[in-house]
């Protein structure tokens, strides 16, 4: 089993969630993952946060969510623009379930450079 380096008192070791720990994906992974929310008829929303509070429970919300939102291309460039104007945070898109009310899906689209 691997040991992973991640310590509270060091901002740039630190991991969150489950799925940090997997190599970043790619481009097309990514776009994947967007068109599996949308096939699910999950509403997305976009989420940012500086690296140092990104064990906190609560990140800022970009806009309001994408209610209806079916164009995969769309949704990144939306992703695109809350990055381009937050370059320092992370940004992560999520797919918000109606029927359950949960999030059916959360990932990290963008991550910060850490202190």
């Amino acid at each position: 089993m691997q040991d992973y380096n991640s310590r509270l008192s060091n901002p740039a070791s630190r991991k969150f969630e489950t799925f940090s720990y997997l190599p970043a994906m790619s481009t097309e992974e990514i776009r994947k993952q967007v068109a599996y929310i949308v096939s699910r008829g999950w509403n997305p929303a976009i989420e940012h946060i500086e690296p140092a509070y990104l064990m906190d429970s609560y990140w800022y919300m970009w806009k309001l969510p994408m209610f209806g939102e079916t164009d995969v291309d769309r949704i990144l460039a939306e992703c695109e623009a809350c990055h381009q104007a937050n370059p320092d945070n992370h940004v992560r898109l999520i797919g918000y379930d109606n029927l359950s009310q949960s999030q059916g899906a959360s990932m990290v689209i963008y991550r910060g450079r850490t202190v």
